[in-house]
């Protein structure tokens, strides 16, 4: 295995939520980290002084060979997409485009100029299932528009892994928080806000879809884990979940608590199209091949998030 020490890394959303803790984290231990991203992202923690930015699109095939080339790329951490489940319904091309098109762009890059990948897929490409915890072994059955284009990405990735010997870990992580998130409309961001205002946290839905969670730092630290040992795994994919199971309204509840607020969530109702009920993941895999485990207790992880958001708050945000 080639030395870690100094290893050009890039990383593609990488001003984003997890992008950003990402970068940072990588920077900080000595990698020279290249964060591609196509438009600014005010409010996360990237620090531009630890990564070079790079603006540009996945898209672009050329750009991103070129960019891969021309600063000597070893491992790129292809985190780029459109994230947005709501969003993506309503943009299905553009959003198929970004994480499909995107994912493809990357692989063949790769493939040409011999660049180890860790792909970011989700739990969501398993779709809906009848049997929980979703294992590696579950099969991707992705069913509305961000679903389907997380399978194909996983697939595609696992195509070139099988076809041209790609060295290609897949990552199918929870649903992650901690600060830094800007898409509001995910319900950790958008609880931790309202709580920072002192107002009742809004769930859109009828609170009882579980799911499960992982701190963004634990998320890091998964990935950190596979770029230590991405020889050995290479082909490989990983769940990353951290939190029990629990519903909507548990978890906000829980917030909630920790932030000593009394009263209860304001729960809508509104049925959210091809929402599924129950999702979560074993993790095993991922201890067994690559000794990870959470280390962030929960509900501290949830105190810190709330802590970020009314910092943020504070300083006249949101």
């Amino acid at each position: 295995m080639e030395s870690m020490e100094g290893l050009n890394i890039l990383v593609t959303g990488g001003n984003g939520f997890l992008g950003s803790w990402l970068s940072n984290a990588l920077a900080s231990k000595g990698f020279k980290v290249f964060a591609l991203f196509d438009k600014d992202n005010p409010g996360t923690v990237f620090d531009p002084g630890l990564a070079k930015a790079i603006k540009g699109d996945v898209r672009d095939l050329a750009f991103v060979k070129k960019t891969m080339k021309k600063n000597g790329i070893r491992i790129c951490v292809h985190l780029a997409a459109q994230t947005i489940v709501s969003e993506a319904n309503k943009t299905p091309v553009e959003t198929m485009e970004t994480n499909i098109r995107g994912t493809y762009n990357v692989l063949e890059c790769a493939r040409l100029l011999g660049v180890k990948v860790i792909l970011a897929s989700s739990d969501k490409a398993y779709g809906r299932q009848k049997i929980l915890p979703y294992t590696e072994e579950t099969p991707l059955r992705g069913l509305h528009p961000y679903d389907v284009s997380k399978s194909c990405a996983d697939l595609i990735a696992q195509a070139y892994h099988n076809t041209y010997g790609l060295p290609v870990v897949i990552t199918r992580l929870a649903n992650i928080f901690g600060g830094g998130d800007m898409n509001i409309s995910r319900i950790v961001p958008s609880a931790a806000m309202s709580i920072a205002r002192n107002e009742a946290p809004v769930i859109r839905s009828d609170g009882t879809p579980v799911r499960q969670y992982i701190y963004v730092e634990d998320a890091v630290r998964a990935y950190m884990k596979i770029i230590e040992k991405i020889d050995d795994v290479a082909g490989e994919a990983f769940n990353f979940g951290s939190s029990k199971p629990m519903t909507v309204y548990d978890l906000v509840k829980t917030m909630m608590n920790t932030a000593g607020m009394k009263g209860e969530p304001i729960v809508k109702g509104i049925p959210i199209k091809g929402e599924i009920h129950s999702q979560y993941l074993s993790s095993d895999k991922a201890l067994k091949m690559l000794g990870w485990k959470p280390v962030f207790a929960f509900e501290d992880s949830l105190e810190k998030t709330i802590v970020w958001y009314r910092n943020y708050a504070g300083a006249g945000n949101g």
